[in-house]
């Protein structure tokens, strides 16, 4: 018997009949945990996903600058709405002097069907959201194209959009940190009034509202336009329009001799003048609706005069200004320095052409003694000419047009003779005028060598100002230094031709060009409006 029992056991013990039954069951209970945990996981990964994103939402939405409802109030809404209000835990909101902080936790119960078999009970899903939109001391320059190409609806555009920016920039700044100006070109850039005074400009004509100035090229050298380096403004004269090139006498007093400044590039006109720093946007608005479209393109004067309006250079210039109401005493200290942490410069360079070469009145003929005499009796001229007289003159240098003759005095008809300013014969007389009946006319009864010496003597009183290429490399130029010193530029081709774009999307800062089409204006509103955008920009910093 004992053998027997002994005999069973010793067999048992050999047997391996369903040993991996019982392994089998093991792998297959933990594997159900594994499954079980995964779906514990998703879950909670799906649970804790709706919550941040219905948190990030919620405080964004709140922390906008823009946002007229309590910031609270605003996430519980979102929380809400989203059938999760009871996994909201707080909400705090931080408002301070320039920026606007809103931050929200959340916690949401998972429940875990699996997990407490190790012993987990508690898998809460936590969300953490906090949004700021603040806005540091910001300088914005619209440089604006009101060349002769936006006439139209192309100008009506860029008014409404302008506008439009002005109010969005403005509406979300209810501290007064940012400052607008406005620096309107076409082939010159009308400085205004106040803004000559604060720089060393030689030939002043003193024409009201005409203040233009040509750029020496050694301005090309400095970030900003200096101040005390000498510039002369740009002589106010007919310069393009034709004359009757006829043998005979043509009276002064008619159409071919009164100047014509219809074609001016600087009008006398206080409407597209540069307009200081403000932040009062009714005033801004009326300066962009009385923008008006006419000249030639100057993208690189308009750019230099851009980037000098954000210069610290003109900061004593801006507190006189501040001083005279003529800024807001609420914009002190600007422009800030270029390194200044709390501050940005921004500048808006726009346009819908390319650079176009003009011709100028040359320094020498702008201002000073002419020698030309005017008659107070009877108004009639005489020029005198030391070189280059014909024989028939003989020792006479004074020619006198109405008559076709020379003589060795000044015609004064008995009441005197006054040698004229070049300043006054540009605002009597047209340039072709004077080239033809004081020189062409004079100096030869031969019409061929007449006409020789007439497109002599326009090529001594005018010239083109700069070629095409030499605006488009200085306008980079200007770019350059600006975006070095961490000027920021917008870029805004407005249905520009190929070289109009290429030489702004050059000039733009990295992402910050923008290329709308002449559509009716929904894309250039779009640009504007994503400008303004960025300019305040609200983020999520948790």
């Amino acid at each position: 018997m004992l053998i027997a029992i002994s005999g069973f056991f010793s067999r048992f013990r050999r047997d391996e009949d369903g040993s991996l039954i019982i392994f089998s069951l093991i792998l297959f209970f933990l594997m159900v945990m594994m499954g079980g945990f995964a779906v514990d996981l998703m879950r909670y990964e799906n649970t804790r996903t709706h919550l941040q994103n219905t948190l990030d939402r919620s405080t964004l939405a709140a922390a906008a600058l823009s946002q007229k409802l309590d910031r609270e109030a605003v996430v519980r809404d979102y929380m809400k709405k989203a059938g999760i209000i009871d996994q909201l835990a707080s909400v705090t909101v931080t408002e301070g002097q320039d920026a606007t902080a809103v931050q929200a936790v959340g916690r949401a119960e998972t429940n875990p069907f699996f997990m407490h078999l190790l012993g987990i009970k508690d898998f809460d899903a936590f969300g953490r959201s906090k949004a700021e939109q603040a806005i540091s001391n910001v300088e914005i320059v619209l440089v604006l194209d009101v060349s002769g190409s936006m006439q139209g609806t192309k100008i009506a555009d860029l008014k409404a959009a302008a506008a439009n920016f002005v109010d969005t920039v403005l509406g979300n700044d209810p501290y007064h940190r940012i400052s607008i100006s406005i620096v309107p070109y076409n082939a010159q850039v009308n400085i205004g009034a106040n803004l000559t005074g604060e720089f060393n400009l030689t030939d002043v004509h003193g024409v009201a509202n005409v203040n233009c100035v040509e750029l020496p090229a050694s301005v090309g050298d400095s970030l900003a336009i200096p101040h005390n380096l000498p510039m002369p403004m740009m002589a106010y004269a007919d310069s393009t329009n034709n004359t009757n090139k006829t043998d005979a006498y043509v009276s002064p007093l008619g159409p071919y001799g009164l100047p014509n400044y219809n074609g001016s590039f600087c009008k006398p006109l206080a409407h597209n003048q540069v307009r200081l720093p403000s932040n009062d946007a009714a005033t801004l608005k009326g300066y962009i609706n009385g923008l008006q479209a006419i000249g030639n393109t100057s993208i690189s004067l308009g750019m230099k005069w851009g980037v000098t309006m954000t210069d610290p250079s003109m900061r004593p210039a801006f507190t006189n200004f501040i001083a005279e109401n003529k800024i807001p005493a609420n914009l002190p200290a600007r422009p800030y320095d270029y390194d200044d942490t709390n501050a940005s410069k921004i500048v808006i360079l726009m346009t819908d052409g390319e650079h176009v070469a003009h011709r100028r009145i040359v320094d020498g003929f702008k201002s000073g003694p002419s020698g030309i005499f005017l008659s107070a009796g009877d108004g009639n001229y005489s020029v005198r000419h030391t070189t280059g007289r014909p024989a028939s003159a003989g020792t006479n240098e004074y020619y006198v047009p109405h008559l076709d003759t020379w003589q060795a005095t000044r015609w004064n008809s008995g009441a005197g003779a006054t040698e004229q300013d070049w300043r006054n014969i540009w605002a009597k007389l047209k340039l072709t005028y004077v080239a033809w009946q004081f020189f062409g006319r004079a100096l030869s009864n031969d019409y061929t060598t007449q006409n020789a010496i007439y497109n002599t003597q326009l090529g001594k009183m005018r010239k083109d100002f700069a070629s095409v290429d030499a605006m488009d490399t200085s306008l980079q130029k200007s770019c350059d230094q600006a975006k070095d010193a961490g000027v920021t530029v917008y870029g805004i081709a407005f249905g520009a031709p190929l070289r109009g774009q290429q030489v702004i999307a050059a000039c733009a800062s990295q992402g910050m060009y923008f290329q709308p089409s002449d559509d009716g204006g929904t894309e250039i509103q779009a640009a504007f409006n994503a400008i303004a955008s960025n300019i305040t920009m609200l983020k999520l910093t948790q």
